[in-house]
C-alpha cells in the first residue's frame, strides 16, 4: 500500500522537501525575519518518543517515508548534532519542559514530583502568565507537585497506552484528533500547543511491541530491513555488566532472531510514518485556521534508539544511537536564505525551552541549562558549547548510572556505582563506531584525565 500525506499545507510542506539544494548555517548571512517578527508567533511543540536521529527520510532514511517532517526541514532548520543530556522519557520530558539537566531538575522514574518553583519556569507557565493559550495532548510522562501546574494549560488531555483500544481510534490518530480541536478553537490569543506522541515507542506489555495503526499495517511489508549493525562485535566490546543490562533484556523480547528483527523494525517504522501522517492532520488544522504563516514548529525525538545495534534495544546508554535525536525548527517567517539550512552545532533538548521561549519574545529564566537556537536559526556563528554533561540516574539494577562528557571528539562515561568505578573513553574521530574503549590505554591518559576532570566540572555546575 501506498502512504500518503494528509493534504492542504502537509502536501505543500511535502512539496518542499523535494530535491534541491541544501543551505548549510556555515558562513550564511541573514537578512532580517519580515515585518511579522514583531508579533507573538504561535508555537507547536512536537515531541515523539524513541525516534532516533537517522530515522526519517530526510535524513538520509533508505526506507523510511515521512514526507511531512522532510517538508518541515525544507522550510526550516534541521539540526544534524542534536542529542539529550539523558535518554529516557522521564527525565528527557522534564528537561524540555524545564530546560534543565536531570541533575538539576531531579526527576527520573522514581523519584518525587518537581515541585512549583520548577512549574514556575517551564515554557508553558510562563507563555500562559505572558497572555498565550496553552495546550498539551500526548504522552505527559512526567510528575510535578499536586496543582503546581494547575496554571500552565488551557487544557491538557494525556490519553495512554494501548495503542488500539476499543472505540477508540489508533492512540497516535486520537492525539492528533484532540490536537486538530485545539487548534481549531476560536480565540484571540496567539497560542502554544505542546504535543507529545508515544510513537514509536514500543507498547512493553504488548507481545508485538510496536503496534502501528491498522491502515498502515502493510506499508513496508516489501521494504528490505538490513541486519543491524554492530550486533555482534559491537556487544563483543560491551563492558561485562552492559552485557546482561536492560538493553540486552528487550532484545530478547524485539530482535533475538532475524525474522522477528525484521517485523519488528517495520512496525517501528509504521508508527513513525503514523506519526508524521497524524503531524500534517495538525499541521493542516493550522492552515484552515488561517494560522499557518505565524506558526513555528519545532520537532524533537525524546531520546535516540538501539533497533539492535550492539546486541541491543531501548536506550539508557552514552552511544551515538541513544542520545542523538532528531531536531527541526520551522519558522515560516524566516527568509529565504534559511530554508532548508542544516546546521552542525552541538545542540540539546535543555536547548527547546529557551528557544520557544524566546521566540514568543520572552526573556529565558536564569534557572534554565539551555540556550535560545535563535542565533543559528539566524544563521549567525555565535561562541557555541563544544561538549556537554550526559547523566543517567534512574535508581534501576538493569541499568548501571552512568554520567559523561560527550565532546566533539571524544566521549568519556563513568558507571559511578560500579565496584570498581568503570570508566570508558572512545575517540570519534578513530573510532565513530565506539568499539574501542581506550580509557585504559596509556596513550590516552591524559586525554583520559581531562575528560574526567570535565565532567565533575560540568556536574558541579
Amino acid at each position: 500500500m501506498e502512504f500518503l500525506p494528509a493534504l492542504g499545507l502537509a502536501a505543500s510542506l511535502a512539496a518542499c522537501a523535494g530535491p534541491g539544494p541544501t543551505v548549510t548555517a556555515s558562513g550564511e548571512s541573514a537578512s532580517a525575519v519580515t515585518e511579522s517578527e514583531s508579533t507573538r508567533p504561535n508555537l507547536i511543540v512536537v515531541v515523539t518518543d524513541d525516534q532516533r536521529f537517522d530515522q526519517m527520510s530526510c535524513a538520509g532514511h533508505p526506507v523510511l517515508r515521512t514526507p511531512v517532517m522532510d517538508g518541515l526541514a525544507a522550510r526550516g532548520v534541521r539540526f544534524t548534532e542534536a542529542f539529550v543530556t539523558t535518554a529516557i522519557c522521564a527525565a528527557s520530558r522534564a528537561t524540555i519542559l524545564t530546560g534543565r539537566r536531570e541533575g538539576r531538575h531531579g526527576y527520573t522514574f522514581g523519584t518525587p514530583p518537581m515541585g512549583p518553583e520548577l512549574a514556575a519556569e517551564t515554557y508553558p507557565m510562563q507563555l500562559r502568565a505572558a497572555g498565550y493559550r496553552t495546550g498539551f495532548v500526548g504522552k505527559w510522562g512526567v510528575r510535578f507537585e499536586k496543582g503546581a501546574m494547575t496554571s500552565a494549560f488551557d487544557e491538557r488531555h494525556t490519553p495512554w497506552y494501548p495503542y488500539l483500544k476499543e472505540e477508540r481510534p489508533h492512540l497516535t490518530d486520537h492525539i492528533a484528533n484532540l490536537a486538530v480541536d485545539f487548534v481549531g478553537r476560536e480565540d484571540d490569543r496567539p497560542f502554544c500547543l505542546s504535543i507529545s506522541f508515544h510513537a514509536p515507542h514500543a507498547e512493553d506489555s504488548n507481545p508485538d511491541q510496536y503496534i502501528p495503526p491498522p491502515d498502515l499495517a502493510a506499508l513496508y511489508a516489501d521494504a528490505d530491513v538490513a541486519p543491524p549493525p554492530l550486533a555482534d562485535e559491537g556487544f563483543e566490546a560491551l563492558p561485562g555488566f552492559l552485557k546482561e543490562s536492560m538493553g540486552r533484556k528487550r532484545w530478547r523480547w524485539r530482535f533475538d532472531d532475524r525474522e522477528k528483527q525484521i517485523e519488528r523494525t517495520r512496525d517501528y517504522w509504521r508508527l513513525i510514518s503514523g506519526v508524521d501522517r497524524a503531524l500534517g492532520r495538525v499541521l493542516d488544522a493550522v492552515e484552515a485556521a488561517g494560522e499557518a504563516d505565524d506558526t513555528v514548529v519545532v520537532l524533537i525525538g525524546d531520546n535516540g534508539y538501539f533497533l539492535g545495534e550492539r546486541g541491543l534495544a531501548g536506550k539508557w546508554l552514552i552511544y551515538e544511537e541513544s542520545i542523538r535525536v532528531p531536531l527541526i525548527v520551522m519558522d515560516p517567517r524566516a527568509p529565504a536564505a534559511r530554508r532548508g539550512a542544516t546546521e552542525d552545532a552541538m545542540v540539546l533538548n535543555t536547548d527547546v525551552a529557551p528557544t520557544v521561549l524566546s521566540l514568543a519574545g520572552l526573556p529565558v529564566p536564569e534557572g534554565h541549562d539551555g540556550r535560545d537556537l535563535g542565533p543559528l536559526l539566524r544563521g549567525e556563528e555565535p561562541a557555541w558549547r563544544s561538549d556537554f554533561l550526559y547523566e543517567h540516574l534512574l535508581d534501576n539494577e538493569e541499568i548501571p548510572k552512568s554520567v559523561g562528557v560527550r565532546g566533539e571528539r571524544f566521549v568519556y562515561a563513568r558507571y559511578f556505582e560500579q565496584d570498581p568505578v568503570f570508566e570508558q573513553l572512545f575517540d570519534l574521530e578513530l573510532d565513530p563506531d565506539q568499539l574501542h574503549d581506550v580509557a585504559r590505554d596509556p596513550e590516552h591518559e591524559e586525554v583520559l584525565a581531562r575528560m574526567r576532570a570535565r565532567c565533575d566540572e560540568l556536574g558541579g555546575r
